[in-house]
């Protein structure tokens, strides 16, 4: 174990600043502060108070981190930071620390992919990921299918949202049923005492002539929103755990359906969850049963992992160091629309992210910058999902 690499990981994609240690697949610390409270009465993030928030907890969780670990600092291997996707004053407080720490230390710094995060963390909790890794990657920003060959190098996007993303879509449910905010957890809460069969609501996107791993929940929380409306107008009470339950079966249906399918046409037989929606007692069970009865190998994180957290970027940084892909430059970016297809940012200079063999020492910028032709532009206002509200 001395061996493996020793990696810390920051995240600062949205409002909760994470900062992990790992070694090697060994997990070793995992400290998170975050700011949600503060953005409750708001409705949603708002990336202004995100960015502060990530200033002020910056430098305490980090020393938190190490403190639990049992680590110093110079011990490090490298320093893995999200560059991307996510909100661009949030990634540029953590991506600037990130390299003022491995600059002060004399360490590489590894911009990596919050996507390609979210699944390499499954690591921590069943070991070296099989290749290839199919994905159902679920939060407040993202519903998408994932086929990675090689985590550091190839992630391939099979499908994605097209609207509402399934968090997004639990937190706008509950606000029509007067839940609050985030929406996915007190959902799953009511839905257990509610009957899934009691209301039919669309499956979206499931027709014949449909996008096969596309999702879409727009429809469907429309049709939600609708169903209580027109209760409420005739005077009827609006039963609420059976709307709740009803309307996760609906998503968990589409999720599962389209995951499982994936896996059989793409010849995979191990299906990963992750994202903040991962933590939905439903979609473990259904993804549970309907992957048995397929003959593939469900691997999900524990809840807490699942959130957003330092632990999936060290583990994707220490599978970096491991693997010898080229760290970073210094000119490393913070880029909000970072592509999935691009699981880290190596130095200008060397596409293939592959290390040439040459140090990587403070100082030292190889290249003269990364450049995306993305579109940077992106609301700026995102619903609040069920993230770290769950127990490990």
């Amino acid at each position: 174990m001395a061996d493996e690499p020793l990696v810390l990981g920051i995240e600062t994609s949205c409002d909760e600043t994470g900062v992990g240690v790992v070694r090697g697949h060994t997990l070793l610390a995992d400290a998170v502060a975050s700011s949600v409270d503060e953005h409750a009465r708001y409705g949603g993030v708002v990336p202004e108070i995100a960015s502060r928030a990530h200033l002020e907890a910056m430098v305490p969780t980090i020393e938190r981190a190490l403190r639990e670990a049992g680590v110093a600092a110079r011990d490090l291997d490298g320093v893995a930071v999200t560059a991307g996707p996510g909100l661009a004053g949030a990634l540029l407080v953590g991506v600037s620390a990130a390299k003022a720490y491995a600059y002060a230390l004399g360490k590489p710094v590894y911009g990596v992919n919050h996507l390609a995060s979210h699944i390499c963390v499954d690591q921590l909790e069943h070991g070296a990921l099989p290749e290839p890794t199919m994905a159902l990657l679920v939060s407040g920003g993202h519903s998408s299918l994932l086929l990675a060959p090689d985590i550091t190098t190839d992630v391939r996007p099979l499908g994605s949202t097209i609207d509402d993303a399934a968090g997004e879509a639990f937190d706008k449910v509950a606000r029509v049923l007067h839940l609050g905010f985030p929406g996915g957890p007190v959902i799953d809460r009511y839905a257990r005492e509610g009957d899934p069969a009691a209301i039919a609501f669309p499956r979206g996107l499931t027709g014949p002539r449909d996008a096969p791993y596309d999702f879409s929940f727009s429809g469907l929380k429309t049709a939600v929103a609708r169903w209580i409306e027109a209760r409420r107008a005739a005077g009827e009470e609006v039963p609420v755990a059976d709307v709740a339950a009803s309307f996760q079966e609906a998503v968990v249906d589409v999720l599962t359906r389209k995951a499982v399918r994936a896996c059989r046409e793409e010849g995979v037989d191990h299906l990963m969850i992750g994202g903040g929606v991962a933590a939905n007692s439903r979609l473990r069970a259904m993804a549970e049963e309907r992957c048995a009865a397929a003959g593939i190998t469900l691997r999900v994180p524990r809840p807490k992992l699942c959130t957003d957290n330092g632990a999936m970027v060290a583990a994707l940084g220490a599978e970096m160091v491991a693997r010898n892909r080229a760290p970073s430059g210094w000119d490393l970016p913070a880029d909000s629309s970072l592509p999935v297809t691009e699981p880290h940012l190596p130095a200008s200079g060397d596409p293939h992210g592959q290390d040439p063999g040459h140090g990587h020492e403070p100082g030292h910028t190889h290249g003269h910058g990364h450049r995306h032709d993305h579109d940077h532009s992106h609301d700026h206002v995102h619903e609040l999902s069920g993230k770290n509200l769950y127990s490990s």
